[in-house]
């Protein structure tokens, strides 16, 4: 491994406090990096009044832009007036302004005389031109000098561009990118100085197309955000819902910009603000942060604008029935040949979208991106599109859609007369192949950028046409696949849906453990994709309770327990590789491996009572013997006190920093920023605690519990909530169970009991509970409904 030569950054500052500005440094933050959070100084009181609001403010902001509030502690508020020394030890500055040109190159004159010669200086801006920006700067400056273009929320959005001027040296870019890559867990590409570089350009575009075919097919705007949303692979919030979350004026400005800047793009005469976006500027009504746009809330009502009426009406998001049938085809080609040659407005306007978006993206991408790939991970990471443009369009049929695009241009119906690049029409059927996607400008396949910070990503986010092969099959069942990469690892892969855990999975976590002990030096939990593992298989407890068959049940609880068992006490180490959801019985399996590397967006929990039951595959004595251990002989009441409220309350974590907190993860435990590195660094841990001469924990024959007087303070308190409306008789009678394990059960307190104590009574109370109505009822429903029922 090369990546030995990553870039230092010890302290980054970042100027201005707005929104961009106060989430990229809470992201710096969430990374441990120490940041200096600039902004004009305040008219009165505190000098750093502005930095100070805008911190309060990320303090309610919901998704929350912290893993953990405590995270703001290391951002240090300054201002301009005052501060500009300690810019002298920052190894990177972000300018993140509002975007004007004029304000941006004032403040550099400023601030340039005190950043240090090493420092790489980058403008967080959205589609200004760095060559531009760089003109005010010093000389020496230039070297290191480039865009950094961050998406909103900087926390959660993968992409970030970089973008090079002519004076850029390209070490620099190669730093930058790595410590991005890695330390702030980003997909990094690199773009050209055009207007709006790579994202926004084409997601700004298919705005602009979407809105001229709204008017076209005279289409309500929830007709059309029901039309592109999730049914086309994009976002939940469509089209004119993103513009309200994202802020009607903000687009316009970015519209205006495109106007500006492109006069002689063939597409210039969409690239205008419609009268009625004008006319909600002028109201005020810029979208959700003016509380409402677009859309707006009525009590518990969602009212959409109707142009034609010029007023507000109940929304209704109806798509037609045979729009419907052909949005649900399975095979692309067959989708887009039904919507091209449909006489439905609704399928009309469909095509009349994806031909403009595509003819839009050949036309321009020698111009903007340096490769197909480039430009379809961009779309995808910056827009949250399940496809980028030239994937849906090969997966759709390359000739076909080729012709049919033609065919529109010939006969007139498209915005821009603008024929397709020869390239389109050379006798090809992709641009992306197993080896690299085509690149118009040197007319060959590029492969993937090889800085040594992709070394770490075994299996990097693939386009269509790329093939990953996940290493040499080992053993497999119907439930998991145990392989190989390097004859030394093996990784344990789940196959069911969302990973959860039925009786097959079981069994192959059992078998596998022990293929693991004979031939390897370590096993690695770890899915080919998130989430971890949703938890038990409840379709597999249904249909057992259909027939009231409790025997398989009492054997798939007692596997259950054994499999967790199984991992915790493996004579080779045993690594759990987290990302997004590990939910039930998904979080039992991280807390009995012998350690977990979590990727920062993981999200545990013990779910469990939200359908009625309780941990029983060990979590429940996980956090009995983790309390006993951290009262280290004194008072366990307190420490046991956190766990319970996590199981009775199915507290689920909203980072693995908070899952720290909450004790899911332990303290040991590895937090990895970027996903695709999981897998490399669990590896690592494996290979490491093995040459460290790994021994497994022995079973637990000395866990110190509370007893009956524990318990009852925990039932005290369930019938105050029970008194108070907070919980059902039901969840009354969970969290007593729960409370009575906690405590070690019907026992004196300073007793002393073993792990199998404590999972005997995980077993018998999680039986006692499957009987009930109650939780059959909650079973059922948490399948059919998706969300729990309160009963």
């Amino acid at each position: 491994m090369a990546s030995h030569n990553r870039y230092l950054v010890r302290k980054v500052a970042v100027l201005g406090s707005g929104v961009m500005g106060a989430q990229i440094a809470a992201h710096l933050a969430n990374a441990n990096v120490e940041v200096v959070l600039f902004d004009l100084p305040a008219k009165d009181g505190n000098s750093n009044g502005i930095v100070l609001k805008s911190l309060a403010f990320l303090q309610k902001l919901e998704p929350t832009p912290f893993s953990v509030k405590s995270k703001a502690n290391y951002i240090t508020p300054a201002n301009y007036e005052h501060d500009l020394d300690k810019l002298s030890d920052c190894d990177l500055i972000i300018e993140a302004i509002s975007e004007r040109m004029d304000w941006k190159k004032d403040l550099y004159t400023k601030v340039s005389g005190k950043i240090a010669a090493h420092a790489i200086f980058a403008t967080n801006t959205s589609g200004l031109s760095i060559n531009s920006l760089a003109e005010v700067l010093p000389a020496e400056l230039r070297k290191n000098f480039c865009g950094i273009h961050f998406f909103n929320p900087p926390r959660y959005m993968t992409l970030v561009e970089i973008i090079p001027q002519k004076n850029t040296n390209l070490k620099t870019m190669d730093n930058l990118e790595e410590f991005l890559t890695t330390v702030l867990g980003k997909g990094v590409i690199r773009a050209k100085d055009t207007p709006n570089f790579i994202a926004n350009r084409i997601g700004v575009f298919s705005m602009l197309a979407t809105m001229h075919h709204t008017e076209k097919f005279s289409l309500g705007f929830d007709v059309v955000d029901a039309l592109t949303g999730t049914s086309i692979g994009r976002a939940k919030s469509a089209t004119y819902r993103t513009l309200d979350v994202v802020g009607i004026d903000t687009l316009a400005h970015v519209i205006k910009t495109m106007s500006d800047t492109l006069p002689s793009d063939p597409w210039h005469s969409i690239f205008n603000v419609p009268t009625w976006i004008q006319a909600l500027i002028s109201k005020g009504a810029v979208g959700q942060k003016a509380g409402g746009g677009v859309f707006r809330k009525v009590g518990k009502e969602i009212h959409v604008l109707d142009l034609k009426a010029q007023e507000y009406r109940l929304s209704k998001p109806e798509v037609d029935s045979d729009v419907a049938a052909i949005l649900k085809l399975k095979d692309p080609s067959e989708k887009f040949k039904q919507l091209k040659n449909s006489q439905n407005p609704q399928a009309q306007f469909l095509w009349a979208i994806f031909r403009d978006l595509f003819h839009y993206c050949a036309v321009q991408l020698e111009e903007i991106a340096d490769n197909a790939r480039d430009l379809d991970l961009a779309v995808r990471w910056g827009y949250g599109w399940a496809m980028g443009p030239f994937e849906t369009w090969q997966a759709a049929g390359w000739k076909f859609i080729t012709d049919a695009i033609n065919e529109d241009i010939a006969a007139g119906k498209t915005v821009a007369k603008t024929p397709l690049p020869a390239w389109v029409t050379d006798g090809r059927s992709e641009v992306h192949f197993p080896d690299g996607s085509y690149s118009p400008s040197t007319k060959k396949k590029e492969p993937r950028r090889e800085l040594p910070v992709y070394e770490r990503q075994f299996y990097p986010e693939r386009v269509l046409g790329e093939k990953a092969t996940y290493g040499e099959t080992v053993y497999e069942n119907d439930g998991v696949r145990l392989w190989t990469k390097d004859n030394e690892v093996s990784i344990l892969s789940f196959k069911s849906k969302m990973h959860a855990i039925g009786s097959d999975v079981l069994e192959g976590v059992i078998k596998s453990v022990k293929i693991a002990e004979e031939k390897f030096k370590g096993l690695v939990l770890w899915q080919t994709e998130a989430p971890f593992s949703a938890g038990a298989n409840l379709a597999q407890v249904t249909q057992a309770l259909k027939e009231n068959d409790f025997n398989t049940l009492e054997t798939m609880v007692k596997r259950f327990q054994d499999a967790s068992m199984a991992l915790k006490h493996s004579l080779v180490p045993t690594v759990a590789a987290v990302q997004g959801l590990a939910l039930g019985g998904g979080c039992e399996f991280v807390m009995h491996c012998s350690k977990a590397v979590a990727a920062l967006e993981t999200y545990m929990g013990l779910v469990e009572v939200g359908v009625g039951l309780l941990p029983a595959g060990g979590g429940c004595k996980e956090f009995t013997l983790r309390a006993a251990k951290e009262a280290k002989g004194g008072n366990i009441f307190p420490f046991l006190q956190k766990y319970f409220e996590n199981i009775a309350m199915a507290k689920v974590s909203r980072s693995a920093e908070d899952a720290k907190e909450l004790g899911y993860l332990r303290p040991s435990d590895t937090i990895v920023f970027n996903p695709n590195e999981l897998l490399y660094v669990a590896t690592q841990e494996v290979k490491s605690l093995y040459e460290a001469g790994y021994r497994p924990p022995l079973k637990t024959k000395d866990i110190l519990v509370t007893g009956k007087g524990g318990t009852a303070t925990f039932k005290a308190a369930l019938v105050n909530m029970l008194a108070g409306g907070f919980i059902s008789e039901h969840d009354h009678k969970i969290g007593s169970y729960v409370a009575t394990i906690l405590g070690g059960g019907d026992i004196d307190q300073g007793n002393i009991v073993t792990d199998e104590w404590l999972l005997e009574l995980e077993f018998r109370f999680f039986m006692e509970l499957l009987r009930t109505e109650k939780t059959q009822q909650r079973i059922k429903y948490m399948l059919e409904n998706g969300k729990p029922l309160r009963n």
